[in-house]
């Protein structure tokens, strides 16, 4: 082939993976990517179009038929959307061995029209930089032969664009990588922009224009330092650079992502966690569209944490000086109306029932009606909980986290610890002097340690919650049920009984798994005096005393621990309106 400024050639290295069908090229050539070490650039210069490959599906329906159940999330989601036709050219870059995985995989479906996988080292020494520019040339040679077309030094000069950064006050997502559903939806939580730098979004390649005059060899041993030398991730044996990430002076807050069974990222968090003042919240998914939405309670949370409640354009006058609260969880629902000098004239618990929204219509009449009150004469309205998204009827919707919070300062200001084991999660506070969050930790989307664990237990033993609150206290073997699934821990329980084991022995051993999974989510927010439990399971006498035993040290119970996210929330809106 004849050399000019937009012709090629290549020297004989090639990749040790690749594979294209013998198809005709598709006329789109639009090519996904997973890796911010991934050249696009130089697929840009076939005229590629390239995508990062980064949605979330609905589940693994497809991947699972074909691959170990073990792979990540992410790469689950690389197959599914492969086997969903959604992918006809993809290049992949050899992170992990989960990618090498989804690789070998893909190569014996037939699904796609090009495969090629880049195997770049870990390191950006002389030998890195020199493998990095035989793999190019292999991408490049593989391409062209599958495409028909040829290099274009206009096309591969005009792909170089320097990252948009947002300069001001910004929160950061840093970490494994995050789907485009999940950031979307930590956009709309934030008070502040949201800089994506996780994992494959911080690429900082081409920063600076590719020198004129280079022949094609020289313009890719130029090309491969510029790629070596971004940003490093976490596969790097030097990623030291990645401190700048949480050391921005405009930087207010961090998200910490982790991929389920991705452990590069989970070892880095421990060192931000250690290394930062800043406000910093973790959570993980499984790479489909269900699990983030089991992450908008901790997001929410963590926005209301970093711009504490303002003034809005629902702020009211003071009308008839009542204010209210909803406490929408999936077991009950609370009520509490306060007055002008914010003292609670009545509290309500009903069962929420079929419902969110008709339950609190149901609660709140009853409150009212209690309380000798018309709607009318509630200035405002703030609902919080589980269900607090489905109550149109508020003026204001908080998080059970934040309301807790409040609710639990305004019945103890010395508090500083909040327990609270729901319906759905159980969830420790960490509050300051003031009564606002300054950490909390939830479980995991697991029933494990949760109060619906305990009604399943209950069931199992045939006896109700009321009755097994008050077993356990005079326990005389110590029996440990060894595991917190609560499929397998019924399981356990019905051995037991077979057992004949007494039944004092068996709850308390129920109690224990509880506590002990609660006390370590106290430990990580790193809890301290004074603790206070709030929610229902507050009532639960054998609860609270191991509890009490795993945090080595008395819990403030209020007469109003059931009430206290619906006392938040009914605070919450008595700020809303001017005096």
């Amino acid at each position: 082939m004849p050399q000019n400024k937009h012709s090629l050639t290549i020297g004989d290295d090639m990749s040790p993976f690749v594979w294209f069908s013998g198809d005709d090229a598709m006329s789109e050539n639009k090519v996904f990517y997973v890796c911010k070490y991934t050249p696009v650039e130089l697929l840009a210069a076939f005229g590629a179009d390239c995508k990062n490959l980064n949605e979330m599906p609905e589940g693994f329906d497809l991947a699972d038929q074909i691959a170990h159940p073990n792979l990540c999330g992410f790469g689950k989601a690389l197959l599914e959307a492969v086997m969903q036709g959604k992918v006809k050219e993809l290049v992949l870059v050899n992170c992990c061995d989960t990618i090498r995985s989804v690789a070998d995989v893909l190569e014996d479906s037939g699904k796609l029209d090009f495969l090629y996988l880049v195997d770049v080292l870990h390191c950006d020494g002389v030998c890195s930089r020199e493998r990095m520019v035989s793999q190019l040339k292999g991408l490049a040679r593989a391409y062209a032969e599958h495409t028909g077309k040829k290099f274009d030094e206009k096309l591969f000069r005009a792909a170089f664009k320097p990252p948009k950064k947002v300069r001001g006050p910004h929160l950061a997502v840093l970490g494994a990588r995050m789907g485009k559903e999940l950031f979307d939806m930590v956009e709309r939580c934030m008070p502040l922009p949201v800089e994506n730098d996780s994992c494959v979004h911080n690429r900082s390649v081409g920063e600076v224009p590719p020198p004129d005059g280079l022949d094609f060899d020289r313009l890719m041993e130029w090309y491969a330092g510029e790629i070596l030398r971004q940003m490093p991730c976490m596969r790097m044996t030097d990623n030291t650079g990645r401190k700048q990430l949480y050391n921005d002076p405009n930087l207010r807050g961090i998200i910490y992502h982790t991929v389920k069974f991705c452990d590069f990222y989970s070892f880095e968090y421990a060192d931000v966690k250690n290394h930062t003042e800043l406000p910093l919240l973790k959570i993980e998914s499984d790479y489909t569209v269900q699990s983030s939405g089991q992450l908008l309670t901790r997001l929410e949370a963590f926005a209301e944490s970093i711009a504490p409640e303002q003034k809005t354009e629902k702020e009211k006058k003071m009308g008839k000086g009542y204010f209210a609260g909803i406490d929408s969880g999936s077991t009950s629902t609370d009520v509490v109306i306060l007055d002008k000098e914010r003292k609670v004239v009545t509290g309500i618990i009903l069962p929420t029932g079929a419902g969110a929204a008709i339950g609190a219509e149901r609660a709140l009449e009853e409150a009212l009606k209690k309380s000798g009150l018309n709607r009318e004469d509630i200035d405002a309205l703030v609902t919080t909980g589980y269900g607090r998204t489905a109550i149109q009827a508020g003026d204001k919707s908080i998080t059970e986290i934040t309301c807790h919070a409040r609710g639990a300062h305004y019945l103890d200001p010395e508090v500083r610890t909040v327990v609270d084991i729901g319906g759905q999660d159980s969830k420790v506070i960490r509050l300051d002097g003031d009564g606002a969050v300054v950490n909390f930790v939830m479980n995991d989307k697991c029933a494990a340690g949760t109060g619906r664990f305990l009604e399943m237990m209950a069931r199992t033993m045939e006896m109700s919650l009321d009755k097994m609150s008050k077993t356990g206290l005079t326990y005389k073997e110590d029996i440990t049920i060894s595991s917190m699934c609560t499929v397998f821990a019924e399981s356990e329980v019905v051995s037991l009984i077979a057992q004949n084991k007494a039944t004092d022995d068996i709850v308390h051993g129920l109690n224990k798994a509880v506590a002990s999974k609660t006390a370590a989510l106290a430990r990580r927010v790193g809890g301290e005096e004074k603790y206070m439990m709030t929610g229902g399971v507050s009532k639960n006498q054998g609860l609270v005393m191991t509890l009490e035993e795993k945090l080595g040290t008395k819990l403030v119970i209020s007469d109003m621990a059931q009430l206290c996210g619906a006392l938040g929330a009914a605070l919450f809106a008595a700020d809303m309106v001017e005096a």
